[in-house]
């Protein structure tokens, strides 16, 4: 468990600059008093990241795995300030219950399909030191989702300024999920795996056709330090 700490600290190090660049242009869109949306929340790292570098008037939060809650809502202790909300269940094209894999390295925790043949997998569990069996790598079981569009009626949310989604391979239905409420979105904020480790049902060039269906255009584009990792920024032209 030590190595799996040391590697993650020494992963979040490097994604930090990456994350500065990205929340520097961010910073200058944004307006006053905003709406953000974190689909994907881990252990509140963009949280933070959100409070830090935005003015905000509400945050709400999504992590669908019970035992990444746990460690959110202890870094978060006030998470019924009515600023930031917390939510323990995740996002996607519907309401539904799906399978959920929950990895020992907890911010690759996915609801997508784990292609154990996969090279980069093998790769992957090798630098963390997981030879024996590929299940003492994570563990799976049920979680519940909603979609975007119904949180936001349920919530009365009439604005997204910022929605960002980090959901390991999800990211197109949760996208799916938020249909009728895309003109009400100013800016989305993702990454894409190419590797081929997720089986996700989708590929980017679905996810660009949506949103460019949707009045929305790409504005950023970044690959992710020694990952086969991107992470974009749209911008909905309604607005701007």
């Amino acid at each position: 468990m030590f190595k799996i700490y040391f590697i993650r600290k020494i992963i979040n190090f490097i994604d930090s600059f990456q994350q500065k660049k990205i929340f520097n242009i961010l910073k200058k869109k944004l307006k006053p008093k905003a709406i953000l949306f974190d689909v994907g929340a881990h252990h509140g790292e963009t949280i933070r990241n959100f409070k830090n570098n935005f003015d905000f008037k509400q945050i709400h939060s999504f992590e669908v795995s019970k035992q990444n809650f746990m460690e959110l809502s202890k870094n978060y202790k006030n998470f019924n300030d009515e600023k930031i909300i917390i939510n323990n269940f995740g996002l996607s094209n519907k309401s539904k219950e799906l399978q959920f894999n929950q990895f020992i390295e907890s911010s690759s925790s996915t609801i997508s399909k784990i292609n154990v043949k996969s090279l980069y997998f093998k790769r992957k569990i090798k630098i963390l030191g997981f030879l024996k069996n590929n299940r003492d790598y994570y563990e799976t079981f049920k979680v519940q989702l909603n979609s975007l569009d119904n949180y936001m009626e349920e919530k009365n949310v009439d604005k997204i300024d910022l929605l960002k989604i980090d959901t390991e391979g999800h990211e197109y239905f949760v996208l799916k999920g938020g249909s009728r409420n895309l003109p009400k979105i100013n800016y989305i904020y993702f990454e894409h795996h190419y590797d081929d480790m997720l089986d996700k049902g989708y590929k980017f060039s679905d996810i660009h056709e949506f949103l460019i269906n949707n009045d929305f255009k790409k504005i950023f584009k970044s690959k992710m330090y020694f990952r086969k990792t991107f992470e974009y920024i749209y911008e909905n032209s309604r607005f701007n």
